[in-house]
C-alpha cells in the first residue's frame, strides 16, 4: 500500500537536500577545487537526494505491484515506463546514480567538473523528479 506519509517525508528531505547544495556550490568548478568543505557538502548532498529518489521509486513501485527495479537506474526507468515520470526526468536520475556510485564508494576520486555541473545544472532533474512524482500522486485517489 502506498504511504503518503513516507513519500511526503522523503519529498521534504529532497527538497532540503536540493536546498542545501544550492546554499553552499561555489560559482565556478575552480572555486568547488579549492574548497574542501564545500566540495563535501557540494558531493555528499546530490548523493544523498539521488539515494532519496531511490528510495521513493522503490517505494512507489513496490506499493504498486509492479515488477520489481534490479537496480537504481532500473527504478527511475522503471517509473518513466509506468507514466511517473517524463522520459526526461527519468534518464536524468537513470544517470545521476553513475555520480552517486562514485561519491558513495569513492571510486577513484570525484570530477570536480562533473560535481560542479551536478550541483549546478543537475539540480533541475532533481527539482523536477520532487515535481513529477507530486504531480502523481495528486493525481491518485
Amino acid at each position: 500500500m502506498l504511504d503518503r506519509g513516507i513519500l511526503a517525508a522523503k519529498l521534504g528531505e529532497l527538497e532540503d537536500r536540493v536546498a542545501r547544495v544550492r546554499e553552499h556550490a561555489p560559482a565556478s568548478p575552480t572555486a568547488l577545487r579549492t574548497d574542501r568543505d564545500a566540495q563535501d557538502l557540494v558531493a555528499f548532498n546530490p548523493m544523498l537526494a539521488v539515494q532519496t529518489c531511490s528510495d521513493v521509486a522503490a517505494h512507489v513501485i513496490a506499493a504498486e505491484g509492479w515488477i520489481v527495479a534490479r537496480t537504481l537506474r532500473e527504478g527511475f526507468e522503471r517509473l518513466h515506463q509506468q507514466g511517473v515520470l517524463s522520459k526526461e526526468t527519468g534518464d536524468a536520475l537513470a544517470g545521476a546514480v553513475g555520480l552517486r556510485d562514485v561519491v558513495a564508494h569513492g571510486y577513484a576520486g570525484v570530477d570536480v567538473a562533473r560535481l560542479h555541473h551536478a550541483a549546478t545544472a543537475g539540480l533541475a532533474h532533481l527539482d523536477a523528479f520532487g515535481a513529477e512524482v507530486a504531480a502523481w500522486l495528486r493525481a491518485r485517489p
